[in-house]
């Protein structure tokens, strides 16, 4: 899939093309497996919040008020490699 496909989803609000991309690209190609690969980072994110240690949620209300949505969602992208490979089920070679 190309960029132009990609931009021409987000000009339309195409939900189902965005997520789609999305899987694919998580997947290697293979939407099934990238929806397991986005199930996976939530699933350790999820673990993580209910243990008892505190949290920073100055940093993380700070962050999000102050970043800019660009910055924003690229954090979110690198939080989601982060927790999938932190799964120990990591299908990519690391790189982005």
């Amino acid at each position: 899939m190309s960029l132009r496909y990609l931009q021409e989803a987000v000009d339309a609000n195409d939900k189902d093309a965005l997520i789609r991309y999305v899987r694919l690209h998580f997947g290697d190609g293979d939407e099934a497996k990238g929806k397991s690969e986005i199930d996976k980072s939530w699933i350790e994110a999820l673990k993580l919040m209910m243990q008892p240690e505190a949290t920073n949620r100055e940093f993380i209300l700070q962050t999000v008020s102050e970043k800019d949505d660009a910055t924003l969602a690229h954090l979110f992208f690198q939080l989601h490699f982060y927790f999938v490979q932190k799964s120990g089920e990591w299908i990519h070679d690391g790189n982005l």
